[in-house]
């Protein structure tokens, strides 16, 4: 599974990048991930606001943090 995190750096991306490093800890699932700042590839993955979460390819949240129990949930 991968799972990327698409923000250019500011505190939204941030706690939400933590946020999934915690649910990644929690779920004891082997997942990588991976910060996206550039913003060609944010734009090319048709996200306006930020922070982004794309799981396995697919754009699941943009412009939120979501909490520790739905990133979980969103992984399956």
């Amino acid at each position: 599974m991968k799972i990327e995190i698409l923000g250019t750096g500011c505190a939204k991306c941030n706690e939400l990048e933590m946020k999934v490093k915690q649910a990644v800890a929690q779920s004891g699932k082997f997942v990588q991930i991976e910060k996206v700042s550039d913003l060609q590839k944010i734009m090319g993955y048709g996200v306006m606001s930020t922070p982004g979460l794309v799981i396995d390819g697919k754009v699941v949240s943009t412009g939120k943090v979501l909490s520790v129990d739905e990133i979980i949930s969103m992984m399956g």
